[in-house]
């Protein structure tokens, strides 16, 4: 029988924190306002919650946390963490890190709420995942669950709310963008099992064994944040050098 595997897990993507630690039998949880505030209350949090199982940062199998997309501040603030908790555990030896795309947690969160436990079936479950990635658009990615695993079914893209088109072999909408976009999602979605979800740590925890086990573990080092959108405002030097070549255009001639 394998040994229980010991993981810590958290997200930092959205305006929600969410921290949970596992034994490979128990889950202790906590979560909290996100956003800006993650910076700050992430480690303790964590040091609370290993505190409260009883666990050290030593003992761990791996931490697992959400890669994204999502909050550039959000996920720097993820990586950043996770690295200096591995680094610094087992006497500067270092623990793996496991980087988990953020929309296939709020997949799994989906999926557990509806259906509970994974289970060993060979009947397919596909879930779409949608997440606000603000400034009208959405982070969208589909999933299939399938003999207790979890697969990407296509590349993370960046849409806006009318530009959805539901998978037909979509069982689940999962996500935050329900309420948000609600009037300007297309009007097929209320004939569908939409789900309100967000990126949990606990969602982490039940994807975390199986990504484990297919060598999903990195170094430390290598923990990078996942950005769809490379680009969300313009620097002070590229704003000017914009005005610059507005002001030098050359005038449309106005209509008589």
């Amino acid at each position: 029988m394998p040994k229980p595997l010991k993981f810590l897990a958290f997200d930092t993507s959205t305006d929600r924190l969410s921290v949970a630690v596992t034994d490979g039998a128990r889950v202790w949880q906590h979560s909290g306002p996100g956003g800006a505030q993650a910076s700050t209350s992430l480690i303790p949090a964590v040091l609370a919650l290993l505190a409260e199982s009883g666990l050290a940062l030593g003992e761990l199998d791996a931490i697992a946390f959400g890669r994204g997309p999502g909050s550039f501040t959000g996920l720097r603030t993820a990586c950043a963490v996770a690295q200096g908790l591995a680094f610094g555990a087992n006497h500067g030896a270092g623990i793996p890190v496991l980087p988990i795309d953020t929309l296939a947690a709020v997949a799994e969160e989906a999926r557990f709420h509806r259906f509970g436990a994974l289970a060993g079936t060979d009947a397919p479950l596909a879930v779409m995942a949608l997440l606000d990635a603000r400034m009208d658009e959405m982070y969208v990615q589909s999933y299939e669950f399938r003999s207790g695993l979890c697969r990407p079914l296509n590349d993370c893209e960046l849409i806006r709310p009318e530009n959805l088109v539901p998978g037909a072999a979509a069982r689940l909408l999962a996500g935050n963008v329900f309420g948000v976009y609600a009037g300007r999602l297309p009007a097929e979605l209320a004939r569908l099992d939409c789900v309100e979800a967000y990126p949990t740590a606990a969602a982490l925890l039940r994807l975390a064994p199986a990504l484990a086990a297919a060598g999903q573990c990195i170094d430390a080092a290598q923990a990078l944040p996942l950005y769809v959108r490379d680009k969300v405002a313009q620097t002070t030097d590229e704003r000017a050098r914009a005005k610059a070549d507005a002001l030098a255009a050359p005038a449309m001639p106005l209509q008589s």
